[in-house]
């Protein structure tokens, strides 16, 4: 996937970009053309950095929805020759997803749109499983022939469609073509759903890796085998440890741990420090400077790992190393740490924004630690960061850190996150905001009976106001 150009967070393209409430405010008092340009290039170029994990598809359905938005842009985009020269599910993965959430709020366009991709588009599968959520049974049906005839009627064919049928996120639009009476629908989705069972037996049956029986030097030689291959399997190999080795076997372990290869002392560095031995802190201390990349960070997070208090204690000595291992002492500060590391905490929280800005992948338990300290003199910090991260996670832990730390957030940042992309961001709002603004009240209900809205949010948003409440 491309790396997206964010906009500066003060435009109203930065705003949507980021799915951040104000984006949504501040588009419905913009001029309805600009409003619709931004949101289409947001949905037709994902501006997500993980684009599996953040939520950008229901906050753009919703203002398709408030801007009376046409598809016209979505169309074209979905049935471009670059779809058959592209055909990497990013690509049209999120203009998908908003077009199912506009079909389940009844936008019929938004249905056929679906509806023809899944038949004709190179990421039908994301269409159907669309579909699958929100199509009734016979226009499911009705795509069981378009969707077959991409596979071949011949072994190779048979062999992509009973893996494609295995390994399908929504399985209703299978089942539904199981049961049609027509032998090439329903006879070819039976045969590919045995053939998916009986693929997934055979890996049950074939399992790879450790064996019952096998000793610590054979679990050091299976973490050097995946070094040699390019997989990391330090971590895999130091569970299988805990399984093999007894206490006559500690002197090998530790040897390892000093000096062994790459495979072999990462494992060592993370089975000692999972079972807190008293020579893992020197020996991650040691691995952290002398060891190749790959050792150093094994041992810097096999060290995160740790929760005993001399753990604990040695993070505070660390906390000021300018190193990875320094960086580590201060996330294992802000997770496991007191009141006493406060100033470590927020220092290690300034030093990050400053040296990494505020998408640095440190800042996500900081600033959690922050929250959970109560670090008052952080606010500042946690609202640059809240309102310059590209990440939506990151402004939703930001957004929780400030309702412990930030006495003005209820009047502030909580307002806007009631339109935030993150259902979390929203349940953290629906809880603190202020009901004084006639927006949150109208918003509050919105989501109240919104059927898209998630459970968690809903329950919030109720324990904050009645049916009977009145709009001021």
């Amino acid at each position: 996937m491309f790396d997206p150009v964010i906009a500066p967070s003060g435009t109203l393209l930065g705003l949507l970009q980021r799915g951040r409430g104000d984006g949504t405010l501040h588009a419905l008092t913009a001029p309805r053309a600009e409003a619709l340009a931004a949101l289409n290039q947001c949905v037709l170029r994902d501006p997500r950095h993980d684009w599996q994990v953040e939520n950008r598809s229901l906050y753009y359905a919703r203002l398709y929805l408030d801007l009376s938005g046409e598809l016209d842009e979505i169309e074209r985009h979905l049935f471009d020759v670059e779809d058959v020269l592209d055909d990497c599910e990013s690509r049209t993965g999120l203009a998908l997803a908003v077009l199912g959430h506009l079909a389940s709020y009844g936008r019929q366009d938004a249905l056929r749109l679906l509806r023809e991709y899944a038949a004709s588009g190179a990421n039908w599968a994301w269409a159907l499983d669309e579909l699958a959520l929100r199509d009734d049974d016979a226009g499911l049906r009705a795509l069981a022939a378009p969707v077959l005839a991409r596979f071949a009627a011949d072994e190779e064919g048979e062999t992509a469609l009973a893996a494609t049928v295995r390994d399908a996120f929504e399985p209703r639009p299978w089942r539904l073509w199981a049961d049609d009476p027509r032998e090439s629908i329903g006879t070819r989705v039976r045969a590919a759903q045995e053939q998916g069972s009986f693929d997934r037996w055979q890996r049950q049956m074939r399992p790879s890796g450790p064996r019952p029986g096998w000793s610590v030097r054979a679990v050091f030689e299976w973490a050097e085998q995946g070094i040699e291959r390019g997989a990391a399997l330090h971590v895999p190999a130091a569970r299988c440890l805990s399984a093999v080795a007894g206490p006559e076997d500690r002197p090998e372990i530790v040897e390892a741990a000093r000096d062994g290869g790459d495979g072999a002392r990462s494992t060592a560095l993370r089975y000692l420090a999972d079972s807190n031995d008293p020579d893992a802190l020197d020996l991650i201390e040691e691995a952290a400077v002398t060891g190749s990349t790959a050792v150093a960070e094994a041992a810097v997070d096999a060290f995160e790992r740790m929760r005993s208090v001399a753990a604990v204690d040695r993070a505070r000595s660390w906390a000021h190393r300018p190193d990875a291992l320094g960086a580590a002492a201060g996330r294992i500060l802000a997770c496991r740490g007191g009141t006493r590391d406060s100033e470590l905490v927020l220092g290690a929280l300034r030093e990050a924004v400053r040296g990494e800005g505020p998408d640095a992948p440190t800042l996500w338990t900081l600033v959690d630690g922050t929250g959970r300290l109560g670090i008052i003199c952080a606010a500042p910090v946690l609202r640059h960061v809240y309102r310059e991260t590209a990440s939506s996670h990151l402004r939703g832990r930001a957004a929780r850190a400030l309702a412990a730390t930030d006495p003005s957030f209820p009047a502030g940042f909580a307002v806007e996150c009631l339109w935030d992309c993150e259902e979390t961001t929203r349940e953290v709002a629906a809880r603190h905001a202020e009901t004084g603004d006639a927006r949150v009240v109208d918003q509050l209900r919105r989501l109240a009976a919104d059927p898209a809205e998630e459970a968690e949010v809903q329950t919030a948003v109720r324990s904050r106001i009645g049916p009977d409440m009145p709009a001021v």
